[in-house]
């Protein structure tokens, strides 16, 4: 009887321990992919004005921020530009965007205001 208590208090601290580890686990893993986007987030307003990266004049870009970073308005080209850091890979959102720039379903529309 003595042995079957004490083995069922060692699993449900053993099961305590699991959860708690987990719990831990993963608000790190959290916090890691948070502070990715945070950097990416801040990255992505200063990549104009690094040259090595940057090969236009930053000074024709436009920053957008949301769906896509900018555009860049050049001398004989408009050019809808995205940056991205370590492995981040395009949105839905973003390459429903690429797709329909490739494709030409672009359009200049003009609203006047009288």
């Amino acid at each position: 009887m003595i042995f079957w208590i004490a083995g069922t208090i060692i699993f449900l601290l053993l099961f305590v321990l699991l959860l708690r580890y987990r719990e831990l686990y993963l608000k790190e893993k959290f916090n890691k992919s948070s502070m990715s986007v945070k950097y990416g987030k801040f990255i992505e307003n200063y990549v104009p004005w690094i040259k090595k990266v940057f090969p236009n004049d930053p000074k024709k870009f436009r920053f957008i921020g949301n769906p896509i970073d900018g555009i860049l308005f050049d001398d004989d080209e408009i050019v809808f530009m995205e940056f991205k850091t370590g492995s981040s890979k395009l949105s839905e959102k973003q390459k429903k965007i690429k797709q329909l720039v490739n494709d030409k379903r672009v359009k200049w529309r003009e609203i006047r205001i009288k």
